[in-house]
């Protein structure tokens, strides 16, 4: 689908070549239909997103000490003066932490592994699942952050990933050969990390230098996707008008679209956090 020739046969009934003008009012009433229902299913992820973390952080901090999860060092405190519950001890101090990390990784695969089997339906659901389970992992965030600190990165990644898939949208150059090289960068991220969780396994503190290295590189990893699938979903949509007729497949492929997004504005986020966040102490 990435492949997109807008000469190329295949306007869902418009003909071949390039369409009229009539035809071109149309596609382009539709592509903004489209876009805007990509951009609905990104923003109800999100929601999932914040109220499964708002909802898990309630449940796993007290500001009662007494009514916290009790070692032998006394209640396990967090910042900000809080306390963790024994829920919140289970979940983020305990070994059903790695489920917690590991949960959203699982579904993500089960989408991406079986994106051609899955109806519209399940696709949805399965996005919805994956929208929570991802903001169970983000509430370490809240148990870390100045809560206004979360709420000003939120806002400030927000606003960039606007732009930037606002210029993705409407930019005339072709952001396809971007795609390969974004590409590598992440996988190249992701080993740095690793890395880093090394250095911090063995000497018992991460590099300071190599994480505020992967916080600028992953910032600008996914700044860069934003536009390159911004426009890929573009793209795609003329290449879906071939199916015109097959509003499901129409559907899953806003879905997949809104997930794109939806890991791109997570994933700046948090490395936006790692830059600009301010810890409550």
């Amino acid at each position: 689908m990435s492949h997109y020739d807008p000469n190329a046969q295949a306007y869902g009934g418009y003909g071949y070549g390039q369409p009229t003008a009539v035809q071109q009012a149309q596609i382009d009433q539709g592509l903004r239909s489209y876009m805007v229902g990509v951009y609905n299913y990104m923003m109800i992820g999100l929601a999932i997103t914040g109220m499964a973390a708002l909802g898990v952080y309630m449940l796993s901090v007290t500001g009662d000490a007494s009514l916290a999860q009790q070692t032998a060092r006394g209640a396990m405190r967090v910042s900000g003066g809080q306390f963790l519950t024994p829920f919140g001890a289970f979940l983020f101090a305990s070994w059903f932490k790695f489920v917690v990390i590991l949960a959203p990784l699982g579904v993500v695969m089960l989408l991406s592994f079986r994106a051609d089997r899955l109806s519209a339906p399940a696709a949805q659901i399965t996005f919805w699942i994956y929208a929570a389970l991802v903001g169970v992992s983000l509430t370490t965030i809240l148990l870390v952050y100045a809560h206004t600190s979360v709420a000003r990165v939120f806002f400030i990644t927000a606003a960039a990933f606007g732009a930037l898939s606002l210029w993705g949208y409407t930019t005339k150059r072709d952001l396809s050969g971007m795609g390969t090289f974004l590409m590598m960068g992440l996988f190249g991220l992701i080993i740095a990390m690793l890395v880093n969780i090394g250095i911090a396994a063995f000497t018992g503190t991460p590099s300071t230098m190599l994480q505020w290295i992967i916080s600028v590189v992953g910032v600008l990893i996914f700044a860069g996707l934003t536009a390159y699938d911004t426009q890929n979903i573009k793209n795609e949509y003329i290449y879906s008008l071939a199916y015109a007729n097959d509003g499901s497949m129409v559907q899953k492929a806003a879905i997949f679209g809104a997930l794109q997004l939806y890991i791109n504005f997570v994933g700046m986020f948090q490395f936006l956090m790692a830059l600009l966040g301010s810890r409550d102490e």
